[in-house]
């Protein structure tokens, strides 16, 4: 049985067309042989030879609630028999209280919404928003950074997924934010690193004109780049550089808002009021297609007598909304959202930094809530990665080896890169939760094998 697509027998119908039709994203369809799922419970999927699988990475980090919430399902089953659909030229009660929820839980006056259909189109208006306000035309982000596949965003994102839709779009420079591990700026310490990557923005800012610069796109944590974690003062510092230039901030939470790092909002942590926040993932765990752009007041009443050039058919989507009304319930009643805060510091964080002293190939442990990495190294001394930058096929194969690790326990992992990303739902038993970090050790060991002294 194959560790990856565990389907035994003759391939099934859905198997077949999937073959035959589908063209999955970021893949080569004569290579790619995906797992046909055919249900979800909690923390955990089923295939269709009904293996069950323990979701550690919340799908694609949006499945906050985990599967199959019965209250979600009631919410949109509800909404589906009232009103499917309307214009978004309409107002409607699923959609106009899911502004108003998701206002009541940001920070500041960032008071109004507008909403999209996803992540990547968040950020595509937060930055139009921004230059419409500003009058200025461009915007920074930074390397190590995805902000999306669409037109704009995979130009904003700084890593190498963008490379394949080059040229991009006009305007975005970039700077090099903070990782102590792999410091660009040669630091000893974070409160040295938070110092000089500050520095090296100020410079970027002078060397780019910041009267010419609407925005500065940053995640607030950065995700699939990396699970950086910000030095504490880093994000206030940056706030600080966009008030001394009139510059708006934008705090991309696409993947690590709605409880994900213990807190609504990722950058709530630092106390720190963005200019506008891009969200989606854990606003309805992705149960139906949602994102957005909240802004603050002042932003918004740039658009008060003069019209937002922006907008699409499914904006506002009344069985998203309604979704989105369910799932900030959910974090409520369930109190998830101090769960996930206090199980990255008494059960996550621990049992990764034990597995850091165990595993020579482990070099860094970082993260927050239920958003975790670790950085996998063939030597600790020189912290070379266990696979090169953008690895891919040969060169990936110590990474795939310690994977099909994973999955050959049943448990379904997120690997980027060097690193294993952890991201169960927000939901998961605290049982399974250890079954998944105890499988993740064992896993180790394949790592452990191409490690040197």
């Amino acid at each position: 049985m194959d560790d990856a697509h565990p389907d035994a027998g003759a391939p099934s119908a859905a198997r077949r067309s999937d073959r035959a039709h589908v063209l999955h994203s970021w893949s080569a369809h004569a290579t790619f042989e995906p797992l046909v799922v055919t249900g979800a419970e909690g923390a955990y999927f089923v295939d269709e030879s009904g293996r069950r699988w323990l979701d550690f990475s919340s799908q694609l980090v949006n499945a906050n609630v985990g599967h199959q919430h019965p209250k979600l399902i009631a919410a949109i089953q509800a909404q589906a028999a009232k009103l499917c659909t309307i214009a978004p030229y309409h107002a409607n009660e699923a959609t106009s209280e899911a502004a108003r929820l998701i206002a009541e839980v940001a920070p500041g006056d960032l008071n109004r919404v507008f909403f999209t259909n996803g992540g990547a189109e968040a950020i595509e208006n937060a930055i139009r928003i921004a230059r419409l306000h500003t009058g200025r035309h461009k915007v920074l982000t930074a390397y190590r950074s995805y902000h999306g596949a669409t037109a704009l965003a995979i130009t904003a994102t700084g890593d190498a997924r963008r490379w394949a839709s080059e040229p991009g779009a006009p305007g975005i420079a970039r700077f090099w934010g903070p990782y102590l591990y792999r410091s660009p700026f040669h630091a000893g310490d974070e409160a040295e690193e938070c110092r000089r990557a500050l520095a090296h923005l100020a410079d970027t800012l002078a060397a780019e004109g910041p009267h010419t610069i609407a925005a500065i796109v940053l995640e607030s944590v950065v995700g699939s780049s990396g699970v950086l974690v910000p030095p504490d003062g880093y994000l206030r510092g940056v706030r600080e550089l966009c008030d001394a230039h009139g510059i708006l901030m934008i705090a991309d939470e696409v993947m690590v808002g709605f409880g994900r790092c213990g807190a609504w909002f990722a950058i709530d942590r630092w106390q720190v009021v963005p200019d506008l926040i891009a969200f989606a993932k854990g606003v309805n765990s992705g149960y139906v297609p949602l994102g957005g752009v909240i802004m603050r007041d002042a932003v918004a009443a740039t658009f008060a007598t003069r019209p937002y050039p922006g907008g699409l058919t499914y904006s506002g989507h009344p069985l998203a909304c309604a979704a989105a009304v369910a799932c900030i319930g959910i974090y409520r009643e369930e109190n998830l959202i101090e769960r996930a805060r206090r199980l990255g510091e008494t059960v996550v964080g621990p049992a990764l930094r034990a597995m850091q002293a165990r595993h020579p190939s482990v070099g860094d442990v970082r993260g927050l809530g239920m958003f975790w990495a670790l950085e996998l190294v063939r030597d600790r001394a020189t912290r070379e990665p266990l696979v090169p930058f953008d690895a891919s096929g040969a060169a990936w194969a110590p990474m795939a080896a310690f994977a099909d690790a994973c999955k050959r326990r049943g448990l379904w992992p997120l690997a980027i890169g060097n690193r294993l990303h952890l991201a169960p739902p927000l939901t998961i038993d605290e049982d399974a939760l250890r079954e998944g970090l105890a499988i993740v050790d064992e896993a180790l060991a394949t790592a452990d094998r191409h490690c040197r002294g």
